[in-house]
C-alpha cells in the first residue's frame, strides 16, 4: 500500500472515477494508487482507455475522484468544491498541452500573463515584467509581441511552457507536449522542460504514448484498465 508522507507532492490513494454515459456506468479509474515525489520527472503511459486523461484531469485539479484520496502538497483535493479547485489549480499547477492552447489574437506576452489575472496584489506592469522575463528564459526574447500565428510550433510550445511557469507551480502537467512537433523541435522542448526541472526543482509529469519521450523520465507509471500496472 502506498503511504502518505511529506516528500510527496502528489499522493493518490485508491482513486476511483466513474462517469455516467446515459444509463451506462464507465469506470475510468479502479482503485489507482501512486505517489510522486517533489522534483521528480514521471511519465504516465498506457493504452487508449487506460485512464491517462482521467488521471491527468484529477492530478491537475480539473476534476475530482469519485472515491479515494488525492492530496496535492498536503491539500485534500478530493474534498474541494469548484472554486477551491480553481484556486489550487492556479496556485499549484502549470499545464502544457499538445495543441498549445494559446489565444491566437494575443501576443506571446499577453498569453503568458493570462494566469496572473487571478493575482490582485500585483499590477499589470509587474505581470508584464514577469511574462517577459519568462519568455526570455525560454529563448523567446525576440518574440515578445508576436502572435501564435507568427510563430513555429516549437515557439508556440515555448510560450505555453512560459505560461505554465508564470505562477511558480509545484507541478507541471505536460500532455503529449511534443505530439505536434517535428523531432528536432520535440527534442528541444524536452530539453527545456528537463532543464527547468533541474533548475527550479518543479515536479514534471508527462502524459505520453511516445517511448522516446518517456525515456527521459526518472520513472514510468504504466496504466492499464484504470489501475497502475506493476507498481
Amino acid at each position: 500500500m502506498t503511504t502518505i508522507n511529506n516528500n510527496n507532492v502528489v499522493e493518490a490513494v485508491d482513486l476511483y472515477k466513474t462517469y455516467m454515459m446515459g444509463s451506462v456506468e464507465v469506470h475510468a479509474l479502479r482503485g489507482l494508487t501512486t505517489n510522486i515525489k517533489k522534483g521528480e520527472v514521471v511519465a504516465i503511459m498506457g493504452p487508449s482507455g487506460s485512464g491517462k486523461s482521467t488521471l491527468m484531469n484529477i492530478l491537475g485539479c480539473l476534476d475530482k475522484p469519485t472515491g479515494g484520496v488525492y492530496k496535492l502538497n498536503g491539500e485534500n483535493v478530493d474534498e474541494m468544491d469548484r472554486d477551491q479547485l480553481a484556486d489550487i489549480r492556479n496556485r499549484q499547477v502549470g499545464f502544457v498541452f499538445q495543441s498549445y492552447n494559446l489565444l491566437s489574437r494575443s501576443t506571446a506576452v499577453s498569453n503568458v500573463m493570462m494566469p496572473l489575472g487571478y493575482r490582485r496584489h500585483n499590477g499589470v506592469e509587474d505581470h508584464r515584467k514577469m511574462a517577459e522575463d519568462l519568455l526570455v528564459r525560454v529563448g523567446l526574447g525576440d518574440r515578445l509581441n508576436h502572435k501564435p500565428t507568427e510563430m513555429s510550433g516549437g515557439q508556440q510550445q515555448r510560450v505555453a511552457i512560459a505560461r505554465a511557469l508564470v505562477n511558480d507551480p509545484s507541478i507541471i502537467l505536460a500532455d503529449e507536449p511534443t505530439g505536434n512537433l517535428d523531432s528536432k523541435s520535440g527534442d528541444e522542448i524536452m530539453d527545456l522542460l528537463l532543464g527547468l526541472n533541474k533548475e527550479k526543482g518543479v515536479t514534471l509529469i508527462i502524459v505520453t504514448h511516445d517511448p522516446q519521450v518517456a525515456k527521459i523520465a526518472q520513472r514510468i507509471v504504466h496504466l492499464f484498465d484504470g489501475r497502475v500496472k506493476n507498481e
